[in-house]
């Protein structure tokens, strides 16, 4: 083995914690370059939206992704590499959150335009700064129940904005709602099907980038693009500050911005105990406190740079687990190219000019994916002895009210439509108030389900090799659950047996046959398996 590589092996040997390893600068980069492929079309998304929902021309959308790049490579450096105070120190690629899509819409509707979303980001981000490290010890109030229904909603009140892409983007052009125009949204989702189906890792994973490449390449050839105006800013470009005009600020819009910065509080501590897992790390408070204070540094200093609030990218959480590389100077390296690539306003002239029709057909699979995102959380949520479905259900309801009906609040003073107006802003604040209700204050849920049609009881168990994680990581505990002298203590008081995977298995059949339907059963079939 040559001096080289002994020293390299030596030096891992030598890192106490297994993100803390650094790779050669090369591969650094190329996985690097990896976190920024995968992470592309979402960080472009956001700006996209708002942009257009701005009524912005193809030049200010420009402007605004080479921004949202830009700080997106600043955020991602100081969360992955990290100063004293801010920063995780894990390997989070940060961007623009779309929690604050349906929020900033409504806020451009009320015609103040993008100053006003500004102020409201920056004094928002403010207040999340300062109250971040008590939010990293109240994180028991933000479940799985109350992060997977809000995800959900961010998802589905998006779709709407990408059928309006599919029919054209611009309600007023003569084409709008065209066949052609569904049939290029319609071609595009085909080819990200059909990409996502080729054995082949990196094909499939980029499989939404591809296809608005193939699809803009088509209508080019037809015609029906135009890239005449790519260059109008030049190749080069520092950011220009407050581009589009000096902050305005609002007490509605802020509050209402305030609700978002709580979810992207929900999401990036999510974010980072998942990554704290698969890297298999020590994360405590303290960690999650210096992740979110960088989130709201990172997003107070945005609206400078003409950005919006920044939070972690949970598809990239997926790429660790996927690649296995684990070291957080690789996602630096990344932030890195986001930074070089927010510099060059040529590459944000490129995404503006691509078809509206093409992005349409790409957004269907990329806002439902967020949707499903957060459908699968809820999957991961225990309903039975508990009020958890009527949670999820009346929170859902809220959130899906303002994207069927935009008038349902137009009776309600400006302020109440403001903060109601968006679906992600009604679908946290009830999730949050429901589950505070249910499974925090007042009577148990045990009290309450024994009287209610939505709810059965049934026994639960943990496995063995499950106890210590849930122990270490609170948030993921069941709705109701405690920790108490190294046991799980469940919302009625009962402690909830651990049992080995052989016992697993025997109560999990008892429960499906309707055969373990109290704790008191669950021990039952524990001693007969036992015997």
């Amino acid at each position: 083995m040559s001096a080289s590589k002994q020293a390299h092996k030596g030096n891992r040997a030598q890192t106490a914690r297994p993100e803390d390893e650094r790779l050669p600068v090369g591969t650094s980069f190329a996985y690097g370059l990896q976190h920024v492929l995968t992470m592309y079309g979402g960080i472009i998304a956001v700006p996209l939206i708002i942009g257009k929902a701005a009524g912005l021309d193809g030049a200010g959308i420009s402007v605004l992704i080479a921004s949202c790049l830009f700080m997106g490579g600043l955020a991602t450096i100081l969360q992955s590499f990290g100063v004293p105070f801010f920063g995780s120190q894990l390997p989070l690629v940060q961007g623009v959150s779309f929690a604050g899509v349906a929020t900033m819409t409504s806020i451009l509707a009320g015609g103040d335009g993008l100053p006003e979303v500004f102020g409201a980001v920056l004094v928002a981000s403010v207040i999340g700064l300062i109250v971040a490290p008590g939010f990293a010890l109240i994180v028991k109030f933000f479940p799985p129940v109350v992060t997977g229904t809000v995800i959900t909603t961010i998802g589905l009140s998006l779709m709407p904005v990408a059928a309006g892409w599919a029919m054209g983007g611009n309600a007023e052009a003569p084409d709008y709602g065209s066949g052609r125009n569904i049939l290029i949204a319609v071609g595009t989702l085909a080819i990200v099907l059909i990409l996502s189906r080729i054995p082949v890792a990196m094909v499939s994973r980029l499989s939404i980038l591809l296809a608005i490449v193939v699809g803009t390449v088509i209508c080019l050839i037809f015609g029906w693009a135009d890239f005449s105006h790519v260059l109008d800013r030049g190749v080069f470009a520092f950011p220009e500050p407050f581009a589009f005009g000096m902050p305005t600020f609002s007490a509605a819009a802020i509050i209402s911005m305030f609700i978002v910065i709580i979810v992207t509080f929900a999401e990036t501590t999510a974010d980072i105990i998942a990554v704290g897992e698969i890297v298999r790390t020590k994360v405590d408070s303290k960690r999650i406190a210096n992740g979110l204070r960088a989130d709201m540094l990172s997003s107070a200093v945005s609206p400078l740079f003409n950005s919006f609030t920044q939070s972690a990218f949970a598809q990239n959480v997926g790429l660790v687990a996927i690649t296995g590389v684990k070291s957080r100077f690789v996602v630096t390296a990344g932030g890195v190219i986001l930074v070089v690539l927010g510099l060059l306003p040529v590459m944000g002239g490129v995404v503006a000019a691509i078809p509206s029709p093409v992005l349409g057909g790409a957004g269907i699979v990329l806002f439902g994916t967020v949707a499903a995102s957060g459908i699968r959380t809820l999957s991961k949520v225990e309903y039975e002895g508990n009020l958890n479905m009527i949670l999820v259900a009346v929170s859902l309801a809220f959130g899906i009210i303002p994207v069927v009906q935009p008038d349902f609040y137009n009776s309600f003073p400006s302020w109440v439509g403001i903060i109601l107006h968006s679906g992600i802003s009604s679908a946290t604040l009830m999730a949050v108030l429901l589950n505070l209700v249910f499974n925090h204050i007042g009577v148990r849920s045990k009290d309450r389900t024994d009287r209610s049609v939505f709810v059965a009881g049934t026994g639960r168990v943990i496995r063995r090799e499950e106890l210590e994680r849930l122990i270490n990581h609170e948030a993921l505990l069941a709705e109701g659950d405690t920790v108490k002298a190294g046991k799980i203590v469940d919302c009625n008081g009962e402690e909830v047996p651990v049992v080995t995977e052989q016992e697993h298995e025997k109560v999990g059949e008892a429960i499906n046959k309707g055969e373990a339907r109290t704790q008191e059963d669950v021990r039952r079939v524990i001693k007969e398996t036992e015997d």
